[in-house]
């Protein structure tokens, strides 16, 4: 006997066929998708990392801005130390001091002159206050007014302390990323040096250091 013939189509001998849940195929099909394929962050998800960022840098200036301050006085105080120092020890020492402020590099720098030597000449001080001093980061040497040169934003720029106890008049103003402004200047006449809050004109500046 010949056993019953398998038919082709749906016969007994034919394996049934699976019907796989809708949701099991949508699965697989994301699934198999590549990875550059996956949607990215939404207009919602966007703004809310904004705003958070926006909160940090907020929560954080006040304090960058108290740190430039404290620095801005920090740098007030080192030129006017300087300045103090050398119209004291060119009386002393009958020298002349020369104090340029390189505004282009944002630094300043001291040299020497005797002016009893057999070729007088001016010469990098190498003393307690020499060396060039550069702002740092977040301050700017804005601009420099010296008695008889006139104001300079740019270039180079020189005041002098004399043996006879004389400075050039001389205004600096110092100011801040935030902004804050700083009026240095020196008196002609008693070498005193005064640091003044705001932006004050050469006149007033040199009115206070009377």
């Amino acid at each position: 006997m010949t056993g019953p013939r398998c038919k082709l189509a749906r016969g007994p001998c034919a394996p049934p066929s699976i019907r796989r849940p809708p949701g099991l195929a949508r699965a697989r099909h994301q699934r198999s998708q590549p990875a550059g394929g996956a949607p990215g962050f939404t207009l919602l998800e966007i703004a809310v990392v904004i705003f958070i960022m926006g909160l940090m840098i907020g929560l954080a200036m006040p304090y960058l801005g108290g740190f430039h301050s404290a620095e801005l006085k920090s740098e007030a105080r080192r030129l006017a130390g300087r300045a103090t120092y050398l119209y004291d020890e060119a009386s002393t020492h009958q020298v002349i001091y020369r104090m340029t402020f390189d505004l282009d590099h944002n630094a300043y720098f001291v040299m020497r002159l005797d002016p009893y030597a057999a070729q007088p000449k001016f010469m990098p001080y190498s003393g307690p206050w020499g060396g060039m001093v550069v702002m740092p980061p977040g301050l700017i040497l804005r601009d420099v007014s010296v008695e008889g040169l006139g104001a300079a934003k740019a270039g180079a720029i020189s005041c002098q302390f004399y043996p006879d106890g004389y400075v050039d008049a001389t205004v600096i103003h110092l100011v801040s990323v935030s902004g804050k402004v700083l009026t240095v200047s020196f008196n002609p006449l008693t070498g005193n040096v005064g640091i003044v809050s705001g932006d004050l004109p050469p006149i007033t500046a040199l009115a206070m250091t009377q």
